[in-house]
């Protein structure tokens, strides 16, 4: 049977209106849809790079109970925190986010390690979110030592306690009281038979502070823990959990470091004008790089450090002239010792021989002391 001209008039007219109420919902859909989603990282030393310049780490080394800490755009949480560990011992472990360097791994484009007497500030600030049902204290960790070392433990931490729950201590006795960046602390020494401990304890909790980082380092000076010719490695803020955990929460962190009286409106040190040049030979799954470093400025970088990222797939074997930290993703590379300055309008060089899988591709960008520079 033939259908009518009116019939077909009708069911064109409703596949068109269903056309276009999928339509409707495909936009609204795309619209809503979240712009990336968060990294997951369960990895007992894992870690990934937030804002493009601090690392988020999961850090469980007390414990071999499962955690996993989400990083987010601005901090990270803590989604599983299973286990338990006695709370006159050590906690399960340190999730959280840093500026610097930890046991080689470096933050992007970090003018860390730099010696203490050169930092003119530190401004950081930061925010947390706590939980209920949890022992646990919320941390902030500032590493010294008399070497600018990228590995291994410092000479002296300093830990600020921004929040203390449960029956829990600070490493060693408390020595007295003080008033640091205006607020009033509980003031901790003692060892943890690795490096040496001073404590800042806050009497109620925290939830965020801007503060400046320096007028901790100056009290641990002071107090002849650490010397002005010792180095600032790392700058970090996270939680020491001892039970549960799940859901505490860096909401937002920064660390700035400024050195040698530089721009306060810079990412860090002082403004270096900087080129760099970068060369590779390139073969079937393997690869060498030359890298030259130009001061384009009018005065010597001393102590320069170099940040850059190596495409996915990228991986370092070896490298001459320069120390590298890490061997993958975010790389900092840092003088051999023999060419630790970088005179106006001169260069230093360094390489490295790597693998790589998939297509290759060189680096973008790079940083000279955290300081953004051209790439010839």
């Amino acid at each position: 049977m033939r259908s009518s001209p009116h019939r077909l008039r009708t069911v064109r007219a409703l596949w068109g209106a269903l056309l276009t109420t999928l339509a409707t919902v495909a936009a609204l859909l795309a619209a809503t849809a979240p712009a990336r989603a968060d990294t997951v990282v369960c990895e007992p030393f894992g870690s990934t790079v937030i804002q493009g310049r601090y690392v988020v780490q999961n850090n469980r080394w007390g414990s071999s109970a499962r955690q996993c800490v989400t990083a987010t755009d601005t901090g990270f949480r803590v989604t599983q925190a299973d286990g338990s560990v006695p709370t006159n011992g050590a906690p399960k472990s340190y999730p959280s986010v840093f500026n610097g360097c930890h046991y080689t791994n470096c933050s992007p484009g970090t003018n860390l390690p730099a010696q203490i007497s050169t930092v003119s500030s530190a401004p950081s600030s930061i925010s947390y979110g706590y939980v209920s049902g949890a022992v646990y204290n919320a941390s902030y960790d500032i590493w010294l030592d008399p070497t600018p070392r990228t590995d291994g433990v410092n000479r002296t931490e300093i830990m600020i306690w921004f929040n203390r729950v449960g029956p829990i201590q600070p490493i060693g006795s408390q020595v007295g009281t003080a008033s640091v960046g205006g607020r009033g602390w509980e003031v901790w020494t003692g060892s943890n038979g690795s490096n040496d401990v001073i404590s800042f304890v806050a009497p109620s909790a925290i939830s965020s502070w801007s503060f400046d980082v320096m007028d901790f380092v100056d009290q641990a000076v002071a107090r002849g823990m650490a010397q002005s010719n010792w180095y600032l490695t790392s700058i970090q803020a996270g939680f020491e959990p001892w039970q549960n955990g799940a859901g505490l929460a860096v909401n937002s962190f920064s660390s700035t470091v400024h050195t040698g009286g530089g721009d306060p409106g810079g990412p860090g040190g002082p403004a270096a004008a900087c080129q760099v040049t970068y060369g590779a030979n390139v073969w079937q799954g393997g690869f060498t790089a030359d890298v030259t470093v130009k001061n384009t400025g009018s005065a010597p970088v001393d102590g320069w450090q170099l940040g850059f990222t190596l495409p996915s797939g990228q991986r370092i074997a070896n490298a001459w002239n320069a120390t590298l930290s890490g061997t993958s993703g975010a790389v900092r590379a840092s003088p051999a010792g023999h060419n630790t300055r970088i005179a106006a309008g001169g260069t230093q060089s360094f390489g490295f021989q790597g693998t790589y899988s998939g297509g290759f591709t060189e680096p973008t960008a790079f940083t000279l002391n955290g300081t953004a520079c051209s790439v010839a």
